[in-house]
């Protein structure tokens, strides 16, 4: 029996933020540039974006319509100039409304409702991780508002990052605080995953602490933070001057203000979506790596064209078969290269090529850092 189209699904679907649905005529360079495929996953950008024009069943799926990483690969290169991700993240949110997203995702939504991070750790553990080192509190009298992610407040493993930041930060003699346990998620991973409402409420919540605090300039230590900061508060009144800080730390390095030098190993570069494709940074933290005394090794598949790590889009909290996730395929080149670090400046990056190490048992010869580690290490 053929499917019978609901075009009332699709509707709903452009009325939620997916408007661009319809400019869609299905030419296929969106699954070709997609690397589920590659990696024989069932996911085709283009047959769900069908779907969703026709309002068929079956894309709601969790291996479909929750398989998108928000890479933006499809995007930057759509000749329709289709903005797929917001088609997906309107399709998932119906899903939600409805209460149907996947357990794995829901528990995450909860944990930033109840706790105000996804890691389901009390908010007033956030800034545990600054025990013992010397990091400013926000009062409005720094120049900048030092934002760790959430992953980077409450992950061990990324914790390494935010105190290495820190330690470049001091030495550099920038002006920064932390606001610390009142501090909640950004919420771009909440609205990846469908929870718009609770988006908006987040994010009105920030910018008035934000505000409140007299918060005018922003430190990311995330690109995802960094993204949502600068592409989505504004619509909502939050404009801040916002930087990723690779590129404050690239300026600083220009201003002779840090001096690096001595990590002479050979390190490959991994591009993170959100602050590559989705934020047009790509060479501030090459530069900073050549300035280190690393060699400094490629990808195939770089800067706008870079392969995901497959974190983003709430896929770090569900589970991929071990050969389907990207960032072991990755690992594989870059031990294939010949690197002994590779190198990111993204907490979700950092966390799926880790354990893509750990997996492939290559975690002793190719070290997992994130630049601003391997930047505290070389302080002239």
């Amino acid at each position: 029996m053929p499917a019978t189209p609901f075009l009332e699904v699709s509707q709903a679907i452009a009325l939620m933020g997916g408007e661009t649905l319809y400019q869609c005529m299905q030419c296929g360079l969106c699954s070709a540039l997609c690397p589920w495929p590659a990696v024989d996953s069932p996911f085709r950008t283009r047959q769900l974006i069908k779907m969703g024009q026709l309002g068929l069943e079956g894309f709601e799926s969790d291996d479909i319509l929750y398989a998108c990483t928000t890479c933006k690969l499809c995007v930057v290169n759509c000749p329709r100039e289709v903005a797929i991700i917001d088609v997906v993240r309107a399709m998932r949110a119906m899903i939600a409304e409805s209460g149907a997203a996947p357990q794995s995702l829901r528990s995450i939504m909860g944990s930033i409702h109840s706790k105000g991070n996804p890691w389901s750790e009390d908010r007033d553990k956030r800034e545990a991780w600054t025990q013992g080192l010397t990091v400013p509190r926000f009062d409005g009298s720094q120049e900048y508002f030092l934002s760790v992610c959430c992953t980077s407040a409450f992950d061990p493993r990324s914790q390494d990052i935010a105190k290495a930041l820190v330690k470049v930060l001091n030495a550099a003699g920038v002006s920064y605080g932390i606001i610390g346990n009142e501090e909640s998620c950004c919420g771009e991973a909440l609205r990846k995953m469908g929870d718009e409402e609770q988006f908006g409420n987040l994010a009105q919540k920030n910018i008035k602490l934000f505000q409140d605090k007299g918060v005018k300039k922003i430190i990311t230590t995330s690109p995802h933070c960094y993204m949502t900061y600068t592409q989505e508060y504004p619509a909502l009144g939050g404009e801040f001057e916002v930087v990723h800080y690779t590129q404050l730390l690239k300026q600083l390095l220009d201003e002779g203000k840090i001096k690096l030098g001595g990590f002479s190993k050979k390190v490959i570069y991994h591009d993170p979506c959100y602050l590559g494709r989705h934020s047009e940074v790509f060479e501030e933290p090459r530069a900073l790596l050549a300035a280190t005394g690393a060699e400094v090794l490629e990808f195939g598949r770089n800067q706008r064209l870079a392969l995901c790590c497959g974190g983003g889009g709430g896929r770090l909290w569900m589970e991929t078969e071990p050969e389907q996730r990207f960032s072991t395929h990755k690992v594989r080149e870059a031990v294939a290269k010949g690197a002994e670090v590779l190198a990111t400046c993204c907490p979700y990056c950092i966390n799926m090529f880790t354990d893509s190490a750990k997996t492939e048992n290559v975690d002793e010869k190719l070290a997992v850092k994130d630049l601003a580690e391997i930047m505290a290490e070389s302080l002239a």
